[in-house]
């Protein structure tokens, strides 16, 4: 008998699941304080749990428990972990200290990713495959044993729209309040601009939106982004002006500064005009150079400029900067430095690409 790891069920999954042997559903939201409140990884540990239920869990399921397995940590206390999944695939999260105490944790959703975006190491792999929704969900329980998690950013390796019903499914186990219990205020995923399925999950599940713009015109992103030459500007513009946002969301739009590329003060006047009607805020984000790209940084100037454009235009523009750059820190920056270990090839320059992991929140 093949058994199911209870980490890949939501409620009514594995209500459903404990039904189907003959026990009370509502059970199952005690399995889930264990697992996720408690940490829990045994059924007989589930002590207000009856022994034959637990019994008829240990035959039917199991509960899976990830330890990174490697872990770099940066001066500012950003800290890299890398998980080796069963099928021998790595993935990656970060954990970012915010202001204060708080904590955010960049998450991925796929082995890879197959957009191809031209600033992305991550999409340098290709896509392998989309995570499970256990796979979503232990990166979260595997990173809460260093602490507690107040934010968390589906912005890692992979893009999350790609994965879809994994990903629903991860977050309804996320957002369950005998669980992690993370508000859906606390969760953001972030997009290239897959149309169709940022309006499906619109509708099946309430989660903060951000895109990945990075141009303003559709001749630049096309060079930046593959993914404009099926969806382009126009289109995501327009849906992002429909997308349904309670009184209180923004939109988040993602713009990496290039020099050279997208950073002039002519495309902050473009940018002002693609945003007009939607209630957006931007996050600026310079390029961190790297010796895997032709890219180069904006200087400090040209960052100014950008930033009072939008910022006198009344639009909500937030400068971030990289956290973890002496560390592994970007999407894909460890995977590909154990990867060229194993190879024996040269480590590249350091820094990385700017997918939001070093940015996000």
């Amino acid at each position: 008998m093949t058994k199911t790891d209870i980490k890949s069920l939501n409620l009514d999954e594995l209500g459903a699941f404990i039904q189907a042997f003959g026990k009370e559903k509502f059970r199952a939201k005690q399995i889930v304080r264990w697992i996720y409140q408690r940490g829990v990884t045994s059924f007989a540990a589930m002590t207000d749990l009856s022994k034959d239920l637990r019994e008829s869990l240990e035959t039917r399921a199991f509960i899976s428990d990830w330890e990174p397995e490697v872990t770099e940590q940066s001066v500012d206390g950003t800290k890299k972990y890398l998980f080796r999944l069963s099928d021998g695939q790595t993935v990656e999260s970060v954990r970012i200290p915010m202001e204060g105490t708080r904590t955010t944790l960049c998450i991925s959703t796929q082995v890879g990713c197959a957009m191809q975006c031209a600033f992305c190491l991550t999409g340098t792999f290709g896509l392998v495959r989309n995570l499970e929704t256990a796979e979503i969900v232990n990166q979260v329980c595997a990173v809460a044993k260093d602490g507690p998690i107040n934010n968390i950013v589906l912005m890692g390796m992979g893009e999350p729209l790609h994965n879809l019903d994994n990903v629903v499914r991860a977050l309804q186990i996320l957002y369950l309040d005998e669980g992690f219990g993370f508000g859906t205020r606390k969760v953001t995923l972030s997009t290239c601009g897959l149309i169709p399925e940022m309006l499906e999950m619109a509708r099946r599940i309430p989660v903060n939106l951000a895109v990945s713009l990075n141009a303003t015109t559709d001749a630049v992103r096309d060079q930046l982004m593959p993914v404009n030459r099926r969806y382009p500007l126009k289109e995501l513009m327009t849906a992002c002006r429909h997308y349904p946002l309670k009184p209180h969301q923004r939109i988040t739009f993602e713009y990496i500064l290039i020099r050279g590329i997208n950073d002039t003060l002519a495309d902050a006047r473009r940018l002002v005009k693609l945003l007009h009607g939607i209630k957006a805020k931007v996050n600026l984000i310079p390029f961190n150079e790297h010796g895997e790209s032709a890219f180069r940084a904006p200087t400090p100037e040209a960052i100014e400029t950008f930033q009072t454009c939008l910022l006198d235009s009344n639009i909500v523009a937030i400068r971030r900067t990289s956290k973890g750059q002496d560390i592994s820190a970007a999407c894909g920056q460890l995977k590909g430095k154990l990867e060229r270990a194993q190879k024996k090839l040269p480590a590249p320059t350091p820094g990385g690409e700017e997918r939001e992991s070093g940015s996000a929140a």
